[in-house]
């Protein structure tokens, strides 16, 4: 279970200064608007779930708020010592080929213990056309495992599809979910799926506002597919 502490786990260097650089180019390059920031705890640890459209999704979510954020990313990304290093000081942890994501899960929890924040892109991968998808179980577990609440968010590209230069995009951050309202009696794969219906319900009714706000049709029908 986390720990309840008062203070926030504190800020990299190297990720300060990477995401007051990246903010100069995205600001403007991307033409971000970002919604909900009162949404993002200024403390204790949190699980931060959102959809994934693209590679700079992270960076998006880093240059939206203040506080520093944690991924799990692939081992090849580590083996080189200098990369290494520079990914594990903009927030990145690997996952160990052949560990089954243990590795990965052990850091992530004590990263929640330390009241860090845990990027989740619940999706798992991609979108190819920029439309939600089905949602995976790891966040539910780790909110199961952790008490740590989920803040949910959506990305959304202007025109509804996926993020090109110039577009505008929308970062909208939804409320915080507490574990309680997961309702998960236990760990079982019913209930971590019934769980995650309910973050990606959060995420949905984010992009549903956004598509709304710009006059786009919506996408509902195949967001909330069930599995």
């Amino acid at each position: 279970m986390v720990k309840k502490k008062k203070n926030a786990k504190s800020k990299a260097w190297l990720y300060a200064l990477g995401q007051f650089l990246l903010a100069l180019f995205y600001y403007p390059v991307f033409r971000l608007h970002v919604r909900g920031r009162e949404n993002i705890p200024k403390t204790g640890p949190i699980l931060m779930c959102c959809n994934h459209m693209a590679k700079r999704d992270p960076v998006m979510l880093g240059v939206s708020h203040s506080r520093q954020v944690f991924y799990m990313a692939k081992e090849e990304l580590f083996q080189n010592r200098f990369l290494g290093w520079l990914f594990r000081g903009l927030g990145a942890f690997p996952v160990l080929r052949g560990s089954g994501g243990a590795d990965a899960l052990a850091e992530a929890y004590r990263i929640l213990d330390d009241n860090g924040i845990v990027g989740v892109f619940i999706e798992g991968t991609r979108s190819k056309d920029g439309r939600l998808q089905r949602p995976k179980t790891g966040a539910a577990m780790l909110a199961y495992r952790t008490k740590a609440p989920i803040v949910p968010v959506c990305i959304t590209a202007g025109d509804g599809g996926l993020p090109k230069a110039f577009k505008k995009h929308y970062v909208v951050f939804g409320r915080p979910i507490s574990a309680a309202e997961l309702k998960l009696p236990d760990d079982s794969g019913m209930q971590l799926r019934k769980a995650s219906r309910v973050i990606m319900e959060e995420i949905v009714a984010l992009r549903e506002e956004t598509l709304k706000e710009l006059g786009l049709p919506s996408q509902l029908p195949e967001a909330v597919e069930k599995p």
